[in-house]
């Protein structure tokens, strides 16, 4: 299971820092549905997701820095879910991107529940 939470940490790293990239490459209006979000949390989030993927991979190098993993984790997933509920609020009829969220919030309950009950480190 360890290993396991490690490749899914990672994974869920380089995932996130790709989302951070993209996010300082494009606007916010490139989501209509993420319109409402004003340029400086656009990019606010972005930096927060390159802390979170810090978080995920930083106690691989230093085990007392494992509480950041579930932290990380959580603050992914609150991000995701924040995305779906201004989704749902612009009224969009195309839910494609809001599955894709809720699949990475799930990805990310996967990992805080693994590092806080299943194999913490």
């Amino acid at each position: 299971m360890n290993i396991a939470l490690w490749v899914v940490q990672v994974l869920l790293a380089a995932h996130t820092v790709t989302g951070a990239v993209w996010k300082f490459s494009n606007s916010e209006q490139t989501v209509p549905s993420l319109s409402a979000l004003p340029h400086s949390v656009w990019l606010g989030l972005s930096v927060v997701e390159l802390l979170c993927a810090l978080g995920l991979v930083l106690p691989a190098l230093n085990k007392g820095m494992a509480f950041l993993v579930p932290v990380a984790a959580i603050v992914i997933a609150a991000e995701m879910l924040l995305f779906c509920g201004l989704h749902l609020a612009s009224g969009d009829p195309n839910h494609g991107q809001m599955i894709y969220w809720l699949v990475v919030a799930a990805i990310c309950a996967f990992v805080a529940y693994g590092r806080l009950v299943l194999k913490p480190l």
